[in-house]
């Protein structure tokens, strides 16, 4: 045995609240700039393995041209790849990543171009629409151009619900990377594209919990446990090679995927009673004074024992395995 977690924080991860048939994620993520959506995107297809969840489909908000085909190889690497990806279809590219390009190439993958991706609002509305009422998870760990897409989409053949209306029917909670809490400027809400987290923010219908920047900022996983435990095989190993060399890097992505599967809220506290107010530039800050369905988490557990659980989740290790 190469890690050990704590017990009882292993038996926190495992309390759940609702069964895999029910817990069914739609991620919506920017794989380009940060190495952290790998980890995300790695934490899900441990959890899905062990039955935690169902991965309906992933959303590739980014404009690196090989952003979708890395994406896709490492869903073929986890032995799913029949899971669909969205992108926005039609708008200028920019090779911007450390990874994508190569994890594209040097791994196996049905996507070879952009334009292979399906569109991003349309598999939205499709995935939603097919799944039952409440029983869908929204985790966003990037800007919020392909969501704020999806919330403006009116009726059509797939559904005759606005998008509005069918994430009021269909999604349960909204749990988003982004902001700073209780107010600051952070890179998902201002980069490139703050008109549509304003939108977003203010036009969500249901239960949304913001993951700020400052709590993933103290969270470092990715280092050298990575590395030893890690076949060189894998694109996770790969990517966090090719991002810094395994020298630890912040964990905000993989905070909001592991409150989206930790019910009992073990890992932190939530702070309601008020709202998340973005302005146009993408700064926000929470109004104490206003009512809404809005949260935010604040530390309650370690940092450094919250990393252990998520560089576990991120190379394959579960319960069963300690």
């Amino acid at each position: 045995m190469k890690f050990l977690l704590p017990v009882f924080l292993g038996w926190i991860l495992l309390t759940p609240s609702l069964s895999a048939q029910e817990l069914r994620i739609l991620f919506d993520t920017d794989m380009d700039s940060d190495v952290d959506d790998v980890g995300a995107l790695a934490m899900l297809h441990t959890l899905a393995d062990h039955e935690r969840l169902t991965l309906l489909g992933i959303i590739v908000t980014s404009d690196d041209p090989y952003a979708p085909a890395c994406t896709d190889a490492l869903n073929h690497y986890f032995g799913r790849p029949e899971i669909p990806i969205g992108v926005e279809k039609g708008i200028p590219l920019n090779p911007i990543s450390k990874y994508t390009r190569a994890i594209s190439e040097e791994f196996p993958s049905r996507i070879k171009d952009y334009e292979d991706g399906e569109d991003a609002v349309w598999l939205y509305r499709k995935l939603l629409t097919e799944s039952p009422d409440t029983s869908v998870v929204i985790i966003t760990v990037g800007h919020l151009t392909n969501f704020a897409s999806f919330l403006r989409s009116e009726p059509d053949s797939l559904s005759p619900l606005s998008g509005k209306e069918l994430a009021l029917q269909k999604v349960k909670v909204w749990s988003c990377m982004g902001g700073m809490y209780p107010s600051g400027k952070e890179a998902n809400f201002y980069r490139p594209d703050p008109a549509s987290t304003v939108y977003s923010v203010e036009n969500w219908p249901g239960k949304v919990v913001f993951s700020g920047w400052e709590l993933g900022n103290d969270i470092i996983t990715g280092g050298r446990f990575l590395e030893s435990y890690l076949d060189r095989s894998s694109p996770v190993w790969r990517a966090y090679q090719l991002y810094n060399g395994f020298a630890g890097r912040q964990s905000w992505d993989q905070t909001s995927i592991l409150y989206a599967v930790s019910a009992d809220k073990a890992y932190w506290d939530l702070v309601t009673g008020g709202r998340c107010v973005v302005a146009a530039d993408g700064s926000n800050h929470w109004d104490t004074q206003g009512t809404s369905s809005h949260a935010y988490l604040v530390p309650k557990t370690a940092p450094g024992e919250v990393a252990k659980i998520i560089d576990a989740l991120m190379v394959g290790i579960y319960r069963d395995e300690f």
